[in-house]
C-alpha cells in the first residue's frame, strides 16, 4: 500500500513492514499506553494480537468510534478501513497485520 495513509509512512516508530511479497505485506505494530496513531488506511486484513490486555479505541473516517480488547494469540478478520487508534490501556498494544493485496 504506497499511499500518503499507509501506516509504515505515516507512524513508522509505531508500525514496521517486517515481510511483504506480491501477495501479502506484515505490518508489525507495538503502541504504547496513551500512545495515538493519526488516520491512516488498510487493505483487507487480518489482526493477531502478541500481548496480553491490550485495548484500544479506533476512530473511523465518519467519527465513529469503538473500543477493542485484545489478548495474546487473538485473531480478527478486517475488511479495509481508514482509522485512527488510541492505546486506553495500561499496557503496551502489539500486533501483527497481515494485508492483503
Amino acid at each position: 500500500m504506497e499511499n500518503v495513509m499507509d501506516p509504515t509512512k505515516v507512524t513508522p516508530e509505531t508500525h514496521k513492514s517486517v515481510f511483504e511479497n506480491d501477495r501479502v505485506r506484515v505490518v508489525d505494530i507495538s503502541l504504547k499506553p496513551g500512545g495515538k496513531v493519526p488516520m491512516h488506511s488498510h487493505p483487507q486484513y487480518i489482526a493477531v494480537a502478541l500481548a496480553e490486555n491490550c485495548k484500544v479505541k479506533f476512530t473511523s473516517a465518519d467519527g465513529k468510534e469503538q473500543q477493542a480488547e485484545f489478548k495474546a494469540g487473538d485473531m480478527a478478520w478486517r475488511e479495509a478501513e481508514s482509522h485512527s487508534a488510541e492505546n486506553i490501556g495500561s499496557a503496551e498494544c502489539h500486533v501483527l497485520n497481515i494485508e492483503l493485496k
